[in-house]
């Protein structure tokens, strides 16, 4: 009889060793996860049970119910984070769990180019797949102008860059980012401004700045650039810019600049026919351009105009720009692009 129940423990022993072994293989054994890896989307309100249900779905997890049971007894069920997860062997149940509960969530980037409108990044930002689009309305947002109030106009005051999301972030709320950075380096080169600058604002270097954005072909050339610009202002000359022109005809430009949109005084951008700057930026200014409206390049040029390569030629006098006009652009049918340029 003692030798019964000895043998009979001796199994059960066995059993519950093999029990453990077994479980323990299971719970060690990797999560079955394709080559290039597993995107795993926790949605906000999903439990540690519907995630490992999908999984087990997929093929990807064999047994879900210890992952459940393991994570219900230490309290991990109630940490895991939601977002977008890439799964990627070898992977075993606790290592997926670890993952769940960092928060370390796919991530994302979109460039949002040095020079280009509110509008366009706007259109970027819709083109961007795994962002949400609730900015319905373009640039005329009350969200966006919310942003930049006191101002009226939005425009300019998003800094281009590259920038990083999860899945499911928003137009919006890579806007707000946008506008902190930018008002971020704004004020930050703002205090390191060179002297005698014709701007009582920061917003008119805003203005400035983008102004220059459009008109470079070549990095090296801003604080030249910006230099003209500024002498012109200091002497009270026209800025004579053909951006800020083009700027104010909107969508009605076809790419093809006329002398008549040189003679507009309808058009408030027209920086041929109004004096000082436009009444707001023309593009988002990426940090050079704004470094360099504050601190532009000493000389004497008051003249530029387009090469045709990118570059400029630069002058002193109205009568060396005239010259170097007819020599780069009077030659180009339809495409006049001298600037600035008396009219």
């Amino acid at each position: 009889m003692i030798r019964k129940l000895l043998l009979l423990l001796l199994l059960a022993m066995l059993a519950a060793v093999l029990a453990l072994q077994e479980l323990e293989r299971r719970w060690q054994e990797p999560l079955a996860l394709p080559p290039g890896g597993l995107p795993l989307l926790v949605q906000p309100g999903d439990t540690l049970r519907a995630v490992a249900g999908r999984l087990h779905q997929d093929g990807a997890m064999r047994y879900p119910e210890l992952l459940i049971l393991y994570a219900r007894w230490t309290g991990a069920d109630q940490k895991i984070k939601h977002g977008e997860y890439l799964l990627n062997a070898p992977l075993t149940s606790i290592e997926l769990l670890a993952l769940l509960q960092s928060g370390k969530v796919l991530q994302y980037q979109v460039t949002l180019p040095e020079g280009i409108t509110l509008q366009s990044a706007i259109a970027i930002l819709a083109d961007t797949e795994q962002l949400q689009s609730v900015l319905h309305e373009g640039a005329s947002d009350p969200r966006i102008l919310a942003m930049v109030a006191p101002y009226d106009s939005p425009e300019g005051w998003f800094f281009p860059d590259t920038y990083h999301f999860s899945r499911n972030s928003t137009d919006l709320g890579l806007l707000q980012r946008a506008q902190a950075r930018m008002a971020e380096v704004l004020a930050e080169e703002w205090r390191g401004r060179a002297g005698e600058l014709p701007y009582e604002t920061p917003y008119e270097a805003l203005i400035m700045a983008s102004i220059i954005e459009r008109e470079t072909g070549l990095p090296e050339e801003r604080g030249e650039i910006a230099g003209v610009f500024v002498r012109r202002l200091q002497r009270g000359m026209r800025l004579q810019t053909d951006p800020t022109v083009i700027y104010g005809l909107g969508d009605t430009f076809d790419g093809n600049l006329r002398r008549s949109h040189l003679r507009d005084d309808n058009n408030v951008y027209n920086t041929y026919r109004i004096s000082g700057l436009p009444p707001t930026p023309i593009a988002l200014p990426g940090r050079d351009s704004i470094h360099a409206a504050l601190h532009p390049s000493e000389g004497s040029a008051l003249y530029f105009v387009a090469r045709g390569d990118g570059g400029h030629v630069f002058s002193d006098t109205l009568a060396e720009h005239q010259a170097a006009v007819r020599k780069y652009q009077l030659r180009r049918k339809k495409n006049y692009r001298s600037s600035p340029e008396k009219s």
